[in-house]
């Protein structure tokens, strides 16, 4: 019997159970909660567990340990090269690193818009300037909890083109004042109550309570839909990219798994068009096969939140991989959360960010 890890939310669990109890045995999935792979070293997991749902700023961190099996010695270069096509957005491709890829796309998600259309009171809002100027009106919360403060920072850089990924300058100046100052704009009427949740959190008092009309940047879970009604990220202007960042997660097969075929083919049937399209959403799970994302089943389903994101899904921003980016992505959300309640000038945040990311890349740093 093989043994897997995934996160104690439906969408983590619910269709990886269901396919598993159809092996007569041959896989079991345990489960922790979604922060536990954020404070558990990916090698620790990998040393007891056959396969490991995680997040692609592991990645780094998980080569330099040695703990996973690169995907072209399991499956092959043809068999991967298939997948990354019918898979969306970069969801595949953020597991390409080192020349190798080590994740199967499991879980498609990245920050989109969340709002209750029943309070909103005009169009849905798609650009920053239209967004920041809500608060006025009805109540508007960002995600800045655990990691998020970061990622909703990088999510309005990229929207304004000048995102980054595994280079060496974090944030360009420029798109980093610009998004700090809208993100200021709107912490500081984000209810007290809200700056503790994280995405699922958030969600679920939006879909529960009138205290929240809108979040422009948090993670969709389609479980809140129709309730909560899902958009594309806001658009520096009308004509260029939504900006966000990658979520979701990947299957990785650690380097003590020894796959048997039966178990390789139940990994490619999770990834299959069956799967992918009727299975996975039917069992609250999010696909990554792009396919997914514009049928017309699903979507009708579960209230067009699929075609609805789509866009920003295939822009999304992908995160820094480095060994080391895990700590990093933690200590930059505390410090961005920090400058927001002090009214720290944005461009000393900046380079106190900046100095952090560089050296958070040197060999031998704090993990």
């Amino acid at each position: 019997m093989y043994h897997g890890l995934t996160w104690d939310h439906p969408r983590g669990y619910a269709a990886l159970d269901a396919a598993a109890a159809k092996t007569d045995g041959l896989l079991v999935w345990d489960r922790q909660p979604l922060e536990g792979f954020e404070a558990h070293p990916i090698a620790e997991l990998c040393a007891h567990y056959d396969l490991v749902v995680l997040d692609h700023p592991h990645i780094g961190e998980a080569i330099a340990a040695g703990c996973l099996r690169p995907l072209e010695d399991v499956f092959g270069v043809d068999e991967i090269a298939t997948l990354r096509r019918e898979t969306i957005g970069p969801c595949l491709s953020s597991y390409h690193y080192a020349q190798r890829h080590w994740a199967l796309p499991l879980d498609a998600a990245t920050q989109v818009m969340a709002y209750r259309a029943d309070l909103l009171d005009g169009p849905e809002p798609t650009t920053w300037d239209t967004v920041v100027a809500l608060p006025e009106r009805i109540p508007v919360a960002l995600s800045l909890a655990g990691p998020h403060a970061a990622l909703t920072l990088w999510s309005i850089v990229a929207s304004f083109g000048a995102d980054t990924s595994d280079a060496d300058l974090l944030i360009d100046v420029d798109a980093g004042l610009s998004a700090l100052d809208i993100m200021a704009r709107i912490a500081a009427r984000t209810p007290d109550a809200i700056r503790p949740l994280n995405p699922i959190g958030l969600l679920a008092a939006m879909a529960a309570r009138d205290t929240i009309a809108l979040c422009p940047l948090v993670y969709g879970y389609v479980n809140y839909a129709p309730a909560i009604t899902f958009a594309d990220a806001p658009r520096a202007q009308a004509n260029t990219r939504p900006g966000s960042t990658l979520g979701g997660t990947g299957i990785g097969v650690s380097a003590r798994c020894n796959a048997s075929p039966a178990l390789l083919d139940h990994l490619r049937w999770l990834m299959s068009a069956e799967a992918q399209i009727r299975f996975i959403p039917d069992h609250e799970g999010q696909p990554s096969r792009r396919a997914a994302w514009h049928d017309d089943a699903v979507n009708k389903r579960w209230g067009n939140f699929y075609r609805a994101t789509a866009a920003t899904l295939e822009a999304a921003h992908v995160r820094p991989r480095h060994d080391g980016a895990i700590a990093f992505q933690t200590a930059a959300s505390a410090a961005i959360r920090d400058a927001l309640a002090q009214g720290q000038p944005h461009r000393a945040l900046l380079d106190d960010l900046q100095r952090r990311y560089a050296a958070s890349r040197q060999p031998g740093a704090e993990r």
